[in-house]
C-alpha cells in the first residue's frame, strides 16, 4: 500500500522506485512536494523520487477486476474505532519483475519520499485500485456491532489480472479470507434511537443522560454504517422540532408591555438553551454530520438545522419577533435619551438576530427609520435653542455615542449606514444655517477649537467642504473690504491686512489642517477685496515699508525686520496698482538715501531683492540705479575732497555732494533759492571739478532735499542742529538780528510760500523751538513775527530738527499720483500701437481685450477709449470708413 492517498490505474505493477525523469507507468497524482500538483499518466515521466511500496495503509479506495472495491479508512487498525477490520496481518503491497506470486513481507514501516492526494470525506473512490490483499486470518467469532471495514465479494474471490511491471510481463493477483460483512441483531435499530432519543429529550429537558456519552456516539456511527443515516437524521430533526415548537406558547401571552426586561431576558434565555442543547446534541451525532449530512448537499448541518428551526418556529412568529424588535428599539431608545440600560443583554439579542440570519430585515430597517426621525427633530429643535459651538460638540457627541453602539452591540454592517443617518439628519440638513449663524463670530472671536471641530464635522458631509468655503470666502470679503474702503483707517490699514492676513493663515494651518482649496480660496478673496479701492493700499503699503525702514525704528530686530518685509510682500502680491507702489516707494527710497535716514542698508537691498523676485528686473531696474548713484557719489567726493586740497582752497563748511541720475530718480520741481555766498562758492567749485572730469553734462541743484549742521550758540550754551537746508537758510539769518518778519524771511531765502511757511511752523512751533513766533500760535501767518530763542534748552548736544524733511506732503502726494496716471497713459499708448502693429486691423472689443491681457495695472474702459481717440487724432490709427468700431494702424 502506498504512504500516501493516490489512485492507480493500470493492469498489473512490478515493485520499483520511481527516480526523477523516469517513466511512471501508473496514473497517480502529486500534491504537497516541490512540483505543482499535477496527475501522471502511464509512460510520462516523473520528476519526482519516490516508492510504490509502504507497510501502513492511509485511506483509500481499492477498486479493480482483481481486488473486491472497498473503503479503508485511515486507521483501520486503531483501537478507538468502534469496529476493528478482521485481519491478521498488515496489508502489503509489492511486485517483483522476476516473480511470479505476490508474498507478505512483515518489514517495518517506511517513510514515504513523496505525498499523495488524500481523498476528501465527500469524495466517493471509484476508480480501481489494483493491489495484493493476502494471508487475512479471522479474529474468531465476531463481538456484536464489530465487523469487518471490507465490503464486496466474499468467499475468497479469485481472479487473474496483469500486473504492466515491463512490456510483456503477466501475474496473478490471488485474494484469501475475504469475508462478509456481519448482520445487525433484530430491533438493534429501534433500540439504539430509543437510547438516543431519551437521551436528546434528557439534554432538552436539562437533566442528567442516563448512557455513557461514548457509548451514545459509537450507536450513532454504528447505524450509520448500516445505511440507516437518513432515517437517523429525519428523527433527530423530528425530535428538536417538537422540543422548539413546544416553547412558543410561553412568548406569546408574555406580558411585554408592563415587563419589558423580563421578557426581553426570557426570550435570550431560551436562545441560549437552544444553542448549548444543539451543541451537546451534534456532539453526539457528530458521525452522523461529518459522514452522511456532509456528503448530501441539500441537507443542513445539525448546528444549522437547529438554527431553521429556532428561526422558523420562535423568532419568525410574528407576534414573538414584533415584541422582541420592539422591546430592543426601546431599550436603544432610552439609552439615547440618558437612561442606564443593560448593553449585554441587548448585544445577545442581536447576536442572535444575526445568527438567524433576520438582523436586516427584521431589525436594521426599523432601527435606521426610527434613528432618522429622532435626530431629524432633535436637529431642528438644537438648532433654534442652541449656540453654534454647543450644538457642534452635541453633533461630535451623537456621532461617538453610536459609534460606541456599533462596537458594542450593534453588528458592523450597521454602522455605514447609521454614520451617514446622523450626519445628515444633524449636519447635512443644517450646514448653510449653522455658518450663517455662527461661523462670523467663531472667525471674529478666534476660537481655534471651535473652527476645528466645524471644519472636521463638515468634511464628513458631502459638499460640506464646499459650502464652508463659500462661507469662508465671503467671511474674509466682508472683513477685508470693512478695512480698505474706510478712509478713517487709512494709518492702520497696512498693519489691520497684516494681522488679519496672520489671523486666517492660523485658522487654516491649524483647523483646516492646510487645506489647499482653502489657502486659493483666501487668497482670491483677498485680491477681491484690497483691489476694492484702487491705488490707496498700493500708496499705503509703500508708506508703510518706508516707516519700518527708515532710520529710528527701533521696533523690531533684524530678523524680525526680515519677517515683517516677508509678510508686507504676500500682501503686495495681491495688489493690481504695483505701479502706484513703485512710484511711492521710490519717492521714499529716495529720502532715506539723500537725507541719510535709511536704518540698514541690507534691509533696503533685501527689499529690493523680494520686488525683484516678484516683479521681475524691469520693475527694479531704477531702484538699483539709485543705490550705484549713493555708490558712485561716494567715490567722486573722495576725489572732489583730494582735488580741493591740491588747490589750496580750505572752507570752513565740509561740502557733499550726491550726483543723481534723473532717469532713476523721481522727478523734483526745480526752486530758486538764495544761498550764503560760502555755500555758492563751494558749488562753483564743485561744479568745475565735475564738468572737468565729464564734460558734456549737466549739473542741475536740488536743493529740496539738502541738509546741513549748523553750529548754533545759546545762553545754556553750543549745540548742534541737524537741519534742512531751507532751515539752514532761515536760522543763518539770524546772524544779521534776533527778529524778522515772515516777509522778509521770505524776501532773504527765495523760499516758495508754502514751503516757508513749513519750515517756520517747525522751528518755531515744534518741539525744538529755536525760533519764537508773535503772536503764539501753531500757524504761521504772512504778518508774523519770527525771533530767535537765546533760552533755547534741550538735553541733547546735536538735535534733528530736518524730520519735517522726511514728512510727505499734499502736494508731493498730488504730484506723485499724477505721475503714475501720466505713466499709466505712456504705457496704454505703447500698447496699442504695438497691438495693431501687429494685428493692422482690429475691432475694439478685441483690442479692448488684448489691453486688458497686456496691461498690468487697473484701467478703465473709459480711459482706454479716450487714449484709442487720443492715437487717432496723432494719426497712428484710424477708423474703418463703413464700420465705425473697426480700427486700422497707419504706418
Amino acid at each position: 500500500l502506498s504512504a500516501q492517498l493516490h489512485t492507480h490505474t493500470g493492469s498489473s505493477v512490478p515493485s520499483y522506485t520511481h527516480t526523477p525523469g523516469a517513466q511512471c507507468p501508473i496514473t497517480h497524482t502529486h500534491t504537497g512536494s516541490s512540483v505543482p500538483s499535477y496527475t501522471h499518466t502511464p509512460g510520462a515521466q516523473c520528476p519526482v523520487t519516490h516508492t510504490h511500496r509502504e507497510l501502513s495503509v492511509p485511506s483509500y479506495t481499492h477498486t479493480g477486476s482483481s481486488v473486491p472495491s472497498y473503503r479503508n479508512r485511515s486507521k483501520p487498525f486503531s483501537r478507538s474505532s468502534p469496529f476493528r477490520h478482521s485481519l491478521g496481518s498488515r496489508l502489503i503491497c509489492t511486485s517483483t519483475a522476476s516473480s511470479s506470486s505476490l508474498s507478505l513481507s512483515p518489514s517495518p514501516q517506511q517513510t514515504p519520499q513523496h505525498n499523495h492526494n488524500h481523498l476528501k470525506k465527500r469524495q466517493r473512490a471509484e476508480e480501481p485500485l489494483e493491489c495484493v490483499v493476502s494471508d487475512m486470518a479471522e479474529e474468531g467469532q465476531h463481538k456484536k456491532a464489530n465487523f469487518s471495514a471490507l465490503v464486496g465479494h466474499t468467499n475468497g474471490l479469485t481472479k487473474s489480472a496483469t500486473l504492466t511491471g515491463k512490456p510483456g510481463t503477466s501475474k496473478k493477483l490471488v485474494i484469501k479470507n475475504f469475508k462478509d460483512k456481519p448482520k445487525l441483531p433484530d430491533n438493534y435499530t429501534q433500540d439504539t434511537w430509543q437510547k438516543l432519543h431519551e437521551a436528546v429529550g434528557a439534554i432538552q429537558r436539562s437533566t442528567s443522560i442516563k448512557y455513557n456519552l461514548e457509548e451514545l456516539y459509537q450507536a450513532v456511527e454504528n447505524l450509520c454504517s448500516y445505511k440507516v443515516s437518513p432515517t437517523l437524521y429525519k428523527q433527530l430533526r423530528q425530535a428538536c422540532e417538537d422540543h422548539v415548537k413546544a416553547q412558543i406558547h410561553q412568548f406569546r401571552e408574555y406580558p411585554f408591555f408592563t415587563i419589558l426586561v423580563l421578557f426581553l431576558k426570557k426570550i435570550n434565555k431560551c436562545w441560549l438553551d437552544h444553542c448549548r442543547q444543539m451543541i451537546m446534541i451534534r456532539s453526539i451525532f457528530l458521525f452522523l454530520d461529518r459522514t452522511y449530512v456532509l456528503q448530501s448537499s441539500m441537507l443542513p448541518s445539525i448546528w444549522d438545522m437547529g438554527l431553521e428551526l429556532f428561526r422558523t418556529h420562535i423568532i419568525n412568529d410574528r407576534i414573538v419577533q414584533s415584541k422582541t424588535i420592539d422591546g430592543i428599539l426601546l431599550l436603544i431608545e432610552r439609552e439615547r435619551t440618558g437612561e442606564a440600560v443593560d448593553r449585554s443583554l441587548i448585544r445577545s439579542l442581536l447576536s442572535m438576530l444575526c445568527d438567524l440570519q433576520v438582523y436586516q430585515e427584521s431589525f436594521e430597517h426599523r432601527f435606521l427609520e426610527e434613528t432618522n426621525h429622532l435626530y431629524a427633530a432633535e436637529g431642528q429643535t438644537l438648532m433654534q435653542e442652541r449656540e453654534v459651538p454647543e450644538y457642534l460638540h452635541h453633533v461630535n457627541k451623537r456621532l461617538e455615542e453610536e459609534s460606541d453602539r456599533v462596537i458594542t452591540y450593534l453588528d458592523q454592517s450597521t454602522q455605514k449606514r447609521l454614520v451617514a443617518c446622523v450626519e445628515k439628519q444633524l449636519l447635512g440638513e443644517h450646514l448653510t444655517a449653522i455658518l450663517q449663524k455662527g461661523l462670523d463670530n467663531l472667525l471674529d472671536e478666534n476660537r481655534v477649537a471651535d473652527l476645528t471641530l466645524l471644519y472636521q464635522l463638515f468634511s464628513r458631509v458631502k459638499g460640506g467642504l464646499q459650502v464652508l468655503l463659500q462661507h469662508w470666502s465671503e467671511y474674509i470679503k466682508t472683513f477685508g473690504t470693512t478695512i480698505v474702503v474706510n478712509p478713517e483707517k487709512d494709518k492702520t490699514m497696512v498693519q489691520e491686512l497684516l494681522d488679519f492676513k496672520d489671523k486666517v493663515d492660523h485658522v487654516i494651518d491649524v483647523c483646516f489642517i492646510k487645506n489647499e482649496k482653502f489657502i486659493n480660496t483666501m487668497k482670491e478673496a483677498f485680491e477681491t477685496f484690497i483691489n476694492k479701492r484702487p491705488n490707496k493700499p498700493a500708496e499705503l503699503i509703500a508708506k508703510y515699508v518706508d516707516s519700518k525702514l527708515r532710520a529710528g525704528n527701533k521696533e523690531a530686530t533684524d530678523e524680525e525686520l526680515e519677517r515683517m518685509l516677508d509678510k508686507i510682500m504676500i500682501i503686495f502680491r495681491f495688489i493690481h496698482g504695483k505701479d502706484v507702489f513703485e512710484a511711492f516707494y521710490k519717492k521714499d527710497l529716495a529720502k532715506r538715501l539723500l537725507v541719510g535716514k535709511s536704518a540698514s542698508v541690507d534691509a533696503e537691498k533685501s527689499m529690493l531683492s523680494k520686488l525683484k523676485h516678484e516683479c521681475g528686473a524691469a520693475f527694479t531696474s531704477k531702484l538699483e540705479g539709485m543705490f550705484k548713484d549713493m555708490e558712485l557719489s561716494k567715490d567722486i567726493m573722495v576725489h572732489f575732497k583730494q582735488y580741493v586740497q591740491n588747490h589750496n582752497d580750505p572752507s570752513k563748511i565740509d561740502l557733499t555732494v550726491n550726483i543723481l541720475t534723473m532717469g532713476y530718480w523721481p522727478t523734483y520741481i526745480p526752486m530758486e533759492v538764495h544761498l550764503p555766498a560760502e555755500m555758492v562758492k563751494l558749488q562753483e567749485i564743485f561744479k568745475i571739478f565735475y564738468l572737468g572730469k565729464h564734460s558734456g553734462r549737466k549739473l542741475q541743484w536740488q536743493p529740496t532735499l539738502g541738509h546741513s549742521v549748523l553750529k548754533a550758540e545759546f545762553k545754556e550754551g553750543k549745540k548742534e542742529l541737524q537741519v534742512s537746508l531751507f532751515q539752514t537758510l532761515v536760522l543763518l539769518m539770524f546772524n544779521e538780528g534776533d527778529e524778522f518778519s515772515v516777509e522778509e524771511i521770505k524776501t532773504a531765502t527765495g523760499i516758495e510760500d508754502g514751503e516757508l511757511k513749513r519750515t517756520l511752523q517747525s522751528l518755531a512751533c515744534g518741539k525744538a523751538r529755536v525760533l519764537n513766533k508773535a503772536p503764539k500760535g501753531k500757524d504761521v501767518e504772512d504778518g508774523d513775527k519770527i525771533i530767535f530763542n537765546d533760552d533755547f534748552k534741550h538735553k541733547l548736544f546735536r538735535i534733528k530738527i530736518n524730520q519735517i524733511q522726511m514728512k510727505e506732503t499734499v502736494e508731493e502726494q498730488t504730484s506723485t499720483t499724477e505721475r503714475v496716471f501720466q505713466d499709466r497713459q505712456y504705457q496704454i499708448d505703447a500698447a496699442i500701437v504695438r497691438i495693431m502693429k501687429m494685428r493692422k486691423t482690429l475691432s475694439h472689443n478685441l483690442l479692448v481685450s488684448e489691453l486688458y491681457n497686456q496691461l498690468k495695472f487697473p484701467v478703465k474702459p473709459g480711459d482706454l477709449k479716450k487714449r484709442i481717440e487720443s492715437l487717432i487724432d496723432r494719426d497712428y490709427m484710424e477708423r474703418d470708413k463703413d464700420n465705425a468700431n473697426q480700427y486700422h494702424y497707419v504706418a
